[in-house]
């Protein structure tokens, strides 16, 4: 099978079996997906929602976020990971919103890039969820399944995210993403992945190559 075929078959399979493929992270506006994402790099959804519920209920704009202190901040968000410098982010991110930008979230990544705390993966899902942007954000979910299914062979994230966006028409990016990611989150997970339950098995390189679950270490993510 080569490239061309294996893209077509696993697009063709996730437009059949998950025509629905949505951010599982709770906000209602722009500014407070902007603030999701940027809790949610090594940290479940799940616990984002916890956390954001709260915070989100005392700060509800990006200038009262911005006028907040960093163990205020810190107060809401401790269970989540590395607290110390998303806290440290969050205030600094919400005083450059408010001083550059007048509060309004830019739709464009490389400006999105611009504010503390946002690099290109957290660019690429708010631009892409909120805005409609063509463009594919990898995380550890992306990079493994990407990997793993055969649909790139790089070794860094930049390098996948240009592979996919290359093979996947513009329409579909902001679908593959989510695709990607809940197949990573609940069905091939990092370690044990749960080949017998995988619709994909068919088409996927390591599948193949490994025999099933016992998947080099080096495909984890």
């Amino acid at each position: 099978m080569n490239n061309t075929e294996r893209y077509k078959a696993v697009i063709n399979w996730f437009e059949k079996n998950m025509p629905v493929a949505e951010s599982e992270l709770s906000y209602d506006n722009p500014f407070q997906l902007l603030v999701a994402v940027i809790l949610s790099a090594q940290c479940t959804d799940k616990r984002v929602n916890i956390v954001t519920e709260k915070l989100f209920s005392r700060y509800h704009t990006a200038e009262e976020l911005a006028s907040a202190s960093v163990e205020e901040v810190f107060g809401f968000i401790s269970s989540v990971t590395y607290p110390n410098n998303k806290s440290k982010h969050l205030v600094e991110m919400a005083r450059v919103l408010v001083e550059r930008f007048d509060s309004v979230v830019p739709s464009d990544p490389l400006l999105l890039q611009e504010l503390p705390g946002v690099g290109r993966k957290t660019a690429n899902v708010v631009s892409s969820i909120i805005f409609g942007k063509p463009v594919i954000a990898v995380d550890t979910h992306v990079f493994r399944i990407s990997r793993r299914l055969g649909l790139s062979d790089k070794t860094t994230p930049l390098g996948v995210e240009l592979e996919l966006t290359a093979n996947i028409p513009e329409e579909k990016r902001a679908r593959a993403h989510h695709w990607l990611i809940l197949h990573g989150r609940y069905i091939c997970v990092a370690r044990k992945p749960k080949c017998e339950q995988c619709g994909l098995r068919k088409w996927c390189l390591h599948y193949h190559v490994h025999g099933g679950a016992d998947l080099h270490e080096s495909c984890s993510g």
